[in-house]
């Protein structure tokens, strides 16, 4: 509604025959086609094919095998160069098909050489094969589908992050091969500890959350070792392992052997392998809490650090959605962000039939997919908004894949608004508003981040809060920091908390309810 009351009209999208990010039409009418040259690269892990030709399709240069070397290369764009010279191909470009990593390098060497490099998809290139060389796939056919993609505006230009949105993509990604890979060693170890000790793994209800479990099963691989041991002999394997353990656990423990079927046989088989599974179970826990340390001091100097005050999300949520999505200045509106994520239905429309709500589109980003999903479903279980509009469309009836998305797709308009802006904002989703440098410190507390890391986190976040919130989030700290004086002995958290208050500016001025804030 405009402030005339009025309802603005949308205006209607138009329609597009190239893509924004491959349309070359303008540069090839600067130049004339015959002016405008078009390098089309086949790409496979140790080498390439390639092709050069004018815009019209006349062949400048013939398909040509590029190993990937340094020197290749050089000759390689050489021999380019040269052809552009006597051709007067005045303009031009690199259109490079996708294959995973192995087209990385030919990407860098051409850009390095000034060369404007463009992407084309496997499955672009697919579509403009087939039709022109039907159940014939040979890297010839498929440069010359390449070219055809790249003439009409399929070949995109590939946006340019800053270093520091690439080094929080690798390192997510990698956090999220190891999680992957510790929930199959949980699964084996569960395994592992059903065939030696059959209902062990059922006493805890929270078996990878405390030491207790493992530890005294890696030491007592079977019943009849839990009741050789008896209570006082699981006391001291805990004893000697530096761990605290309750005492009605190890009774709880003691009962079960009593009680507990017959094992595997072979129990010292399995118990060298349940120490080598919970090993490497372990070491990749200790890397994946020091990647999530990593990855807090990198978000926390991007503007993403601002959806900490949303309940639901945290620490790697943000590192998350920042190394999939980018630099929020590359997309338009909220829509760009869902629309990468193929959050959108399919449509089939032929005269009269049209079938507007499909399935999700199979062509889209996974990963940023993955994770809006997620985070889609963290805020369900765990925002008591869009808990509650959860529950309203699912009494609606709607099917629970629809309500995924939903929440999905109105999460990206705060995100797109928050992180785009820079600004935080009223929202039912914050009523019960958490304070972002107080679960900043929380997630460092957990993770045991050294005071110096964590002071400069903190420093780092408060430059990202807006003017107008400083106040409301100095409060909480400044509770924090009265507590920790009423305490004796050293506290090197006061020292740090003091030294954020003052960058927050309010380190000498005392709370009042007057002074405080809506969210």
């Amino acid at each position: 509604m405009s402030r005339s009351g009025v309802r603005s009209v949308k205006q209607p999208k138009p329609f597009l025959l190239q893509k924004p990010r491959g349309e070359v039409t303008p540069r090839v009418q600067a130049v004339g086609p015959e002016h405008f040259g078009i390098l089309a690269i086949d790409c496979a892990k140790a080498r390439s094919r390639y092709l050069f030709a004018d815009f019209y399709g006349r062949t400048l240069l013939e398909p040509t095998t590029l190993p990937h070397t340094h020197g290749d290369f050089q000759a390689a764009i050489a021999r380019v160069r040269q052809a552009m010279a006597q051709q007067d191909i005045r303009d031009g470009i690199v259109a490079i098909e996708m294959t995973g990593e192995y087209h990385r390098p030919v990407q860098r060497a051409f850009r390095a050489a000034a060369f404007e490099t463009r992407l084309v998809h496997p499955f672009t290139s697919k579509q403009y094969r087939q039709p022109a060389d039907p159940g014939n796939k040979t890297d010839d056919t498929d440069l010359a589908a390449i070219f055809r993609a790249a003439t009409h505006g399929f070949g995109l230009l590939e946006p340019t992050w800053p270093d520091e949105y690439h080094t929080i993509q690798m390192l997510r990604r990698h956090r999220r091969d190891l999680v992957d890979k510790n929930s199959k060693l949980c699964c084996q170890i569960r395994e592992v500890l059903h065939a030696a000790m059959p209902g062990y793994a059922e006493l805890f209800c929270h078996l990878w959350e405390t030491p207790t479990p493992l530890v005294l099963a890696r030491h007592v691989t079977s019943a009849e070792a839990v009741k050789q041991a008896g209570v006082q002999g699981l006391r001291q394997i805990a004893v000697a392992a530096k761990i605290s353990c309750r005492s009605d656990t190890l009774d709880k423990i003691v009962a079960w052997a009593e009680q507990a079927p017959l094992g595997h046989t072979h129990t010292h088989d399995l118990q060298r392998i349940l120490r080598t599974l919970d090993d490497d179970r372990l070491a990749k826990t200790q890397q994946i809490l020091e990647l999530e340390r990593s990855l807090a001091q990198l978000v926390v100097r991007t503007p993403y650090v601002l959806m900490l005050v949303i309940p639901g999300v945290n620490i790697v949520t943000c590192a998350d959605l920042a190394g999939e999505l980018g630099p929020m200045a590359l997309y338009a509106n909220a829509n760009a962000i869902t629309g990468r994520a193929g959050l959108a239905p399919m449509r089939y429309q032929s005269d009269q039939v049209d079938h507007a709500n499909g399935p999700l589109r199979r062509r889209a980003n996974r990963r940023l997919r993955a994770v809006l999903m997620q985070t889609a479903d963290n805020l369900v279980q765990s925002n008591h908004h869009f808990r509650a509009r959860a529950d309203l469309w699912r009494r609606a009836g709607h099917d629970a894949r629809w309500i995924r998305v939903k929440v999905a797709k109105n999460f990206s308009r705060l995100l797109f608004a928050m992180v785009g802006g820079r600004q935080l904002f009223p929202h039912p989703c914050c009523q019960q508003r958490h304070d972002i440098l107080g679960k900043l410190l929380g997630f460092h507390t957990e993770h045991h981040t050294p005071l110096d890391q964590m002071r400069g986190d903190l420093e780092a976040a408060v430059e990202q809060l807006p003017d107008k919130s400083r106040r409301q989030e100095s409060q909480p700290l400044q509770e924090q920091l009265d507590k920790l004086a009423s305490r004796r002995g050293p506290q090197p958290l006061a020292d740090i908390l003091t030294l954020v208050l003052a960058r927050l500016g309010l380190a000498m001025v005392q709370s009042e309810d007057r002074e405080s804030a809506g969210p």
